[in-house]
This record gives structure tokens, C-alpha cells and sequence, in this order.
């Protein structure tokens, strides 16, 4: 099989960088008529992604964005990430943009693929998700200059960058209310660790509705990893104390499987609530808050074509709104 012609492989033969081949694609207008020749008979001699190229020469655009496929885990909550991702494909080839998924175990190793990618295609830009604090992903792309926009806050400075996301801190409130007005006062809440952003938002909408309702949510919290034997396990923590909470708020839907366990075990069953509506929850009748995944997915590819559009367009962050969807559970 005959060795792939990559941007690098049209470079070494040009006699010119990366970048220069990049300009030559994408604005040839900066590029002086002699080395922009070269590299075009370059181009032509390797059969460099011959149509492609052309296409870019007259666009500016090679129609190509990236997005990771995190691991599984569970099987749970990574359907959350797959419906987004179905959206953002369809999305995407709606706006005549073909969507290119990778792999990627952690930020760290995210990254080098970004500089793999970057090195053999020429893509357009960049979805991410799972943002956090101090995320290095967005750092990097944003020193190289590499279009991105995220499902996701940037956690320490809302106007780091074009962001969608989904208002967790809503969601958890609006089931902390149903629970309320279904006259529960000792509400459980099983999340994770401190210091997620996701975690912390979601956290907070049920302890801030608490404190509204004029109830101390003191001694009501467990932390723990997902999963669903951590959600068994907390969940049988919190049933155990001398005054059990009526009912059970949960920071995932893998979370609140485990604690239904443990929950409809005790006497009376007591109600749960989880986060995601997965189709695990649909199955089992667990009362969750839903996403807009779909709408997410297509303001993404919204953002990312007004960054790609160029300077004069600077679109603002997006902040949808999740709904509790209410089963037998709670």
C-alpha cells in the first residue's frame, strides 16, 4: 500500500513548512505567487487529496471537524455522549461538514492526537467536551490558534471561549421541587467529588432549592466516583442514619440505579431522582432530568461555523435548559 500523502509530505517536497501549505489552502491570498505555485505543483505531483485540496483553495474550508469518543465506562452515561454525538454528525453533514471522531484516554493524551490530527489533516476546527477547571485542552488549541467550541463551560472564565452547555444547577432544582412539593423535606443527594465542574453545578441546584425551601441540607450529601455499586453504597449510608432522608437525588443516572436499589429496599421505598435520562432509566421507570442533546449538538456546529466565519463574528455562549421527566421512581 503507497505511503498516505499528508500537509507534512507536501511540505518536505515544496521545500516550505507546514504552515505555508496550510496559507497556500486556506488563504492563498498571503502567499507570494511563486511559492504558492510551488506548493500547488506539489500538490499535483503526490496527488494530495486532489479534490479536497481544490475545494479548500476555493472555499478556505476543508468541511472536516473532530470530536473525541470518550470510554465507555458503565455503559450508562456514555449513551450520553453517543446521542450527542449522532446529533452533531447529522448536524454537521446538514451544514456540509463531515464530523471525525477519535479516542482518547485523558487531556493529556487528547492533546497529542490534536497534534497528530492537526500534522495529517486539515481540519477546520475542533468539538470538545467534558470541559473542567484549568482544562489544558482549550489552553493548547487556543495558543495555536486552532478553531474549537465546547460542550461544556469553561469553568474559571465564562468568556474564555464559545461554549454550549446545559444548565445542570436548573435541572437539579427543578427535581428538588418536585420532590418538595411532593412533601419530602429530608432530600439525599449523591453526587461527586468536589472540584468537578459539572459536579459542583449540579450539586448546587439542589442545595441552594434546599436552602430557599428553608432546609438544612447539612449531613444530607454523599461523594462518591460514578458507578453504580458507589450509588448502592451511599445511598445505604445515607437510609441508615437515625433520620434517613424521604428521598433521593442523584448526580447520574448510573448514581441513581444503584441507590433505587438500595432504595427500594427500605420501608417505605423511598423516591429517586437521577440526571441524564438514559435509556437505562426510560427501561427501568427512574424519573431523571434530560438533556436537549440534540439542540446542544446543533448550536455547537452553530458556534463553530460563526468562529470559522472569522473575527467580525463573535457569537455568545449558549446555556440550554434541561426537564425533569417524571416515571414511577419519584
Amino acid at each position: 500500500m503507497p505511503e498516505k500523502v499528508t500537509i507534512t509530505t507536501v511540505a518536505k517536497h515544496a521545500r516550505v513548512s507546514r504552515q505555508t501549505v496550510s496559507n497556500v489552502l486556506n488563504a492563498p491570498h498571503i502567499v507570494r505567487e511563486e511559492t504558492r505555485r510551488r506548493v500547488q505543483e506539489a500538490i499535483a505531483a503526490l496527488g494530495y487529496r486532489t479534490n479536497q485540496a481544490a475545494r479548500q483553495m476555493r472555499t478556505g474550508r476543508s468541511r472536516l471537524i473532530a470530536t473525541r469518543i470518550e470510554p465507555t465506562r458503565d455503559g450508562i452515561n456514555g449513551s450520553v455522549l453517543d446521542r450527542f454525538l449522532h446529533g452533531l454528525t447529522e448536524t454537521g453533514e446538514t451544514a456540509g461538514y463531515r464530523t471525525m471522531l477519535f479516542t482518547a484516554a485523558d487531556a493529556e493524551r487528547e492533546i497529542a492526537v490534536y497534534d497528530d490530527l492537526l500534522a495529517s489533516y486539515d481540519l477546520d476546527g475542533f468539538v470538545l467536551t467534558g470541559t473542567d477547571h484549568g482544562d489544558p485542552r482549550t489552553t493548547w488549541l487556543a495558543e495555536r490558534g486552532v478553531p474549537f467550541v465546547t460542550f461544556g463551560r469553561p469553568w474559571d472564565d465564562l468568556d474564555a471561549h464559545c461554549w454550549v452547555d446545559v444548565d445542570g444547577a436548573a435541572g437539579t432544582a427543578q427535581a428538588t421541587r418536585h420532590l418538595l412539593a411532593s412533601g419530602h423535606r429530608r432530600i439525599g443527594w449523591i453526587g461527586w467529588p468536589a472540584g468537578s465542574g459539572v459536579g459542583d453545578d449540579r450539586r448546587a441546584g439542589w442545595h441552594d432549592t434546599l436552602r430557599a425551601a428553608g432546609v438544612d441540607p447539612a449531613g444530607l450529601a454523599r461523594e462518591t466516583v460514578d458507578g453504580i455499586p458507589h450509588g448502592e453504597r451511599c445511598a445505604g449510608e445515607l437510609l441508615a442514619l437515625a433520620t434517613p432522608p424521604t428521598a433521593l437525588l442523584c448526580a447520574s443516572d448510573s448514581l441513581a440505579l444503584g441507590a433505587l436499589k438500595a432504595a427500594c429496599a427500605s420501608e417505605p421505598p423511598v423516591p429517586v431522582i437521577g440526571f441524564d435520562d438514559t435509556p437505562v432509566a426510560a427501561a427501568v421507570g427512574l424519573t431523571s432530568v434530560s438533556q436537549p442533546l440534540g439542540e446542544a449538538a446543533a448550536r455547537c456546529v452553530d458556534l463553530l461555523t460563526a468562529v470559522l466565519d472569522g473575527p467580525h463574528r463573535t457569537p455568545g455562549p449558549v446555556l440550554l435548559q434541561p426537564t425533569l421527566v417524571r416515571r414511577r421512581s419519584a
